[in-house]
């Protein structure tokens, strides 16, 4: 194995990004060449040399360990796990589908908003982009909490540049709404942070398994506040008053980033708590499952009152964040599986739909489903990518989303065997799955069928640079549907090496 392989694939975006922004004035464009390359780079490598090892079961984790401050005692480093692994090669793969589809869209959003060209605009779009991937990088591969919370800021901070720069209406005010609240989940996190270091005297993520209601109270207190702060992160019922305009007021290009920006939250709380703490974990469980479901039915019955495009996805979101959270308060090694293994299939699926809206918008120039419609005549393989991501997020075989929508589900039911109230609570989840079939179809009738809507004659199909990274990652869902071991053999391994007992286990 190469050295240094982890910590490249948190590097090689950061020198990919202040590449992008040098030569943006002499190729424009062309820099989200550069973008795409280093993703994809990165993710073969981690997919060539760590795949083989955890798949085969001769090495159960990758670990790389650096110095930071040695007179302290403080060092970082990276884990490539049953757990990691998946996910970062997942949201790789949308991150570099994502720099080749942005590349046309950018350039048509920075002559909208300057009325010329300004390849330097682009640029720093790119160079904004890239530590945004490196910020998901570092925090799905971190092994101290520290690590972590610092590439969460990395994640903020050029997160609100481009909403700010590049955003539709209100864009600046947007821009504040995002970094405010995510600020305040930031900061409830590293609360949680900093009494897990009193009580424990490190910051390895390791050692939250220290910390157990038995040894100290403490316990509770830690486990609370980063289960709180993320679920702020994560626009949860109550919580998410700033998540739907954060996600349809950015350049549409960077929805889908929004998108697994809000749901990483999924992978940090299975990361920190579900493995370190799941005796402690255990009393937020019904609770949290009821939160989930509410949030499910919430998100669900908004998202299908809305008729701006951008909008139906952006509520959609919180309700699909939902699902995992669900999954994971199951405490059964099915639902954890199931609900890390959907937020993957989520971000697949978001991917694809936020896109369409994107090329329905630069080839229209509506974002209001109601001015549509009839326009499969005119964009034809647009139509068929919209049905093709409806499938993946409503759960329709042979997609990666039935495949992780029945393995979660299995996990919640099992844990129904606990009581009467997880059990009601599970049927409850399941019926609100029934919204997001509804949310992902209907808009398919009003956009692409019926008569053509007045003034959509001249409507062409959008370029292959935008579409054809849409059809990479329907060919990546249904891959893992055919074949879900891709995915789930590594996650089902990761939900039986935790502490679950009875009926959760």
């Amino acid at each position: 194995m190469p050295s240094y392989l982890l910590l490249q694939f948190v590097v090689v975006p950061l020198i990919a990004a202040a590449a992008c922004y040098l030569v943006s004035g002499l190729i424009g464009r062309k820099v989200g060449w550069i973008a795409f390359a280093s993703l994809v780079v990165t993710t073969l490598a981690l997919l060539l040399y760590a795949g083989p090892q955890l798949y085969s079961d001769t090495a159960k984790q990758i670990v790389e360990s650096y110095a930071w401050a040695p007179t302290s005692g403080l060092t970082f480093g990276f884990l490539a796990d049953d757990l990691s692994l998946p996910v970062a090669i997942l949201v790789n793969l949308v991150l570099a589908a994502t720099a080749v589809y942005s590349m046309p869209y950018v350039e048509s959003r920075v002559k909208a908003i300057h009325g010329e060209d300004r390849p330097y605009r682009i640029g720093l779009y790119y160079l904004n982009f890239l530590l945004v991937a490196s910020g998901l990088a570092g925090i799905v591969l971190s092994t101290n909490l520290i690590e972590l919370y610092l590439f969460l800021e990395l994640v903020l901070i050029p997160t609100f540049v481009i909403i700010s720069m590049f955003g539709y209406s209100d864009r600046e005010r947007v821009g504040m709404i995002y970094i405010i609240w995510n600020q305040l989940g930031a900061f409830i996190f590293l609360g949680g942070i900093a009494l897990a270091y009193v009580n424990t005297g490190s910051f390895d993520i390791s050692s939250l398994s220290l910390l157990t209601p038995s040894v100290s109270s403490a316990a509770y207190w830690v486990a609370g506040l980063i289960l709180v702060g993320w679920l702020v992160k994560m626009g949860m019922f109550g919580l998410h008053m700033w998540l739907p305009i954060t996600e349809a007021e950015p350049p549409t290009s960077f929805a889908p980033v929004m998108a697994i920006v809000s749901g990483v939250g999924t992978y940090v709380i299975a990361r920190l708590l579900l493995l370190n703490m799941p005796g402690t974990f255990q009393a937020f469980s019904l609770p949290l499952m009821a939160w989930a479901v509410v949030t499910m039915f919430y998100g669900g019955m908004v998202t299908m009152a809305q008729t701006d495009v951008k909008y139906l996805f952006a509520w959609s979101t919180m309700s699909q964040n939902a699902y995992s959270i669900l999954g994971l308060a199951s405490v059964s090694f099915l639902g954890v599986a199931g609900g890390v293994f959907y937020f993957t299939s989520h971000i697949l699926g978001k991917f694809i739909m936020f896109s369409v809206a994107g090329m329905l918008l630069t080839q229209t120039g509506l974002r209001d489903m109601r001015k549509m419609g009839g326009l499969a005549a005119k964009m034809p393989f647009t139509a068929s990518l919209f049905v093709l991501g409806a499938l993946i997020l409503s759960a329709v075989p042979p997609t990666s989303g039935f495949q992780a929508e029945w393995m979660m589900f299995a996990g919640i039911f099992a844990q129904g065997t606990a009581g009467t109230g997880y059990l009601i609570v599970a049927f409850l989840g399941l019926i609100a799955t029934v919204f997001t079939v509804a949310y992902t179809f209907l808009p398919i009738k009003r956009i692409f069928f019926g008569e053509l809507a007045p003034g959509l004659e001249a409507v062409t199909e959008a370029p292959l640079t935008m579409t054809i990274p849409l059809l990479a990652i329907v060919v990546v869902s249904i891959a893992i549907g055919i074949y879900p071991d891709l995915v789930s053999k590594l996650l089902i391994a990761f939900g039986h090496s935790l502490s679950l007992g009875g009926a959760a286990g």
